[in-house]
């Protein structure tokens, strides 16, 4: 430092004061500093005021919005598609780049609610009743009993067929439905006329009707349909048909009773049965339905799956007696029967549903009839792992309480038409 400090005052410098800067430039104006045209402040007032001037369109330059439709999967960073993909129309729109909104052929200004596998009916069976001009009777019509042991058929589902300790519900739902089905196959020898059946999986159904003022459809994948050669024979007389004149249809007044069905406008009025004209098992028996989602939430409750059992069986009947009778309106001289049977792996929906006329726009005249029987149990628990209490088994594994009568049912509706 004294050295530094002798330097400075032999070069005729004097010691520099701590603290003070020095400007070799000409003294700064007092008062606010002057703004620049760009500051770190941003730009000043006029410019801004010149950006928010709308531009006219000529000079406005729109950009495509780059979607992930081309790559047929979500892709992250991507937008997704203008439109959903159930509004393309019938074929399948990720294989080729759809047309624009306004330009497509198949767009129509009447709106159109579709109901498909996923649409939850919160007021259940009583909304697809009035969607469908349907009348309700509790229980099932009387049909032929079978006694069958299914204690092997649920501990094979539930404890032999996987090695985890607990198997998941989208394992044993599938297991125990194809065990179900196997013992139903083994009354063929008895009454050969079943092995004239054939299940169906992942075919599309596709049915348009009109219900006062308002166009439905149902369409899309449902559940697993088991076709047969004959049709099941009417369930309910022609007097007891004549006899639904007098029934009234519930409304939802002030709900909406197309409240959660999807509206579009780019839909194809489509009566289709999802099968080739000479397909060798032409007519709809039962439709099975499997629950068999993981988690809670993801599955459907029990009134809205048997809302959603009514929506396909009617769908399934509608689609076939447009393609007997035509598509005109009218009360069937054959009523057409599908049964309908659904299950989450252990608690069990059935239902006959006999579609008795296509006159669906007003609530008067003859109506459709639909038996539920609803909330049955096939078993109480499978104890897949035994309990134990101070190292006794207090609860060996295995199945228990196993109600015969509930496959009575599932078995009864398998033989109906047969015997």
């Amino acid at each position: 430092m004294a050295a530094a400090a002798a330097l400075r005052r032999a070069a005729g410098a004097g010691p520099r004061p701590r603290g003070i800067v020095t400007h070799t430039g000409p003294p700064r104006p007092r008062g606010p500093l002057p703004r620049t045209p760009w500051t770190t402040r941003g730009p000043p007032p006029e410019v801004l005021s010149r950006r928010a001037e709308r531009r006219p369109v000529r000079e406005q330059v729109e950009l495509d919005t780059v979607t992930y439709e081309a790559r047929q999967h979500r892709v992250p960073g991507l937008a997704r598609p203008r439109f959903p993909a159930w509004q393309r129309g019938w074929h399948d729109p990720w294989h080729s780049p759809g047309p624009r909104y306004e330009d497509m052929a198949l767009r129509k200004e009447r709106g159109c609610f579709v109901c498909h596998q996923r649409v939850r009916m919160l007021e259940g069976v009583r909304q697809a009743q009035w969607l469908t001009k349907t009348k309700l009777v509790q229980g099932l019509p009387p049909l032929q009993d079978q006694d069958e042991a299914v204690h092997r058929a649920i501990a094979h589902a539930r404890l032999w067929e996987t090695t985890e300790v607990a198997p998941r519900r989208e394992k044993y739902c599938p297991v125990l439905f194809e065990d179900l089905i196997h013992l139903c196959r083994l009354m063929t020898m008895k009454y050969p006329s079943l092995a004239k059946r054939m299940l169906a999986r992942n075919y599309r159904i596709a049915a348009v009707w009109e219900r006062e003022s308002f166009l439905l459809q149902v369409r899309g994948l449902n559940g697993i349909l088991m076709n047969s050669v004959a049709p099941i024979p009417p369930v309910a007389s022609k007097e007891e048909i004549l006899a639904t004149e007098e029934h009234v249809l519930e409304t939802f007044y002030p709900i909406s009773p197309t409240i959660d069905l999807q509206e579009v406008n780019v839909y194809r009025e489509l009566n289709d049965t999802g099968f080739k004209d000479g397909y060798p098992y032409p007519h709809p028996h039962t439709l099975y339905f499997l629950e068999s989602a993981n988690v809670r939430p993801d599955r459907f409750r029990p009134e809205q799956l048997r809302a959603k059992m009514l929506m396909f069986a009617f769908g399934n009947a509608l689609a076939k007696a447009r393609v007997l009778y035509g598509n005109d309106p009218k009360v069937l001289e054959q009523p057409i029967v599908v049964q309908s049977v659904g299950t989450d792996g252990q608690l069990f929906q059935f239902m006959v549903f006999q579609l008795n006329t296509t006159d669906l726009v007003s609530s008067d005249g003859v109506k459709n009839l639909v038996w539920i029987d609803s909330d049955q149990n096939l078993y109480e628990k499978a104890q897949c792992v035994p309990e134990v209490k101070k190292r006794v088994v207090t609860k060996p594994a295995g199945i228990y309480g196993v109600q015969p009568e509930t496959f009575k049912k599932f078995l009864a509706l398998y033989l109906h038409g047969a015997v």
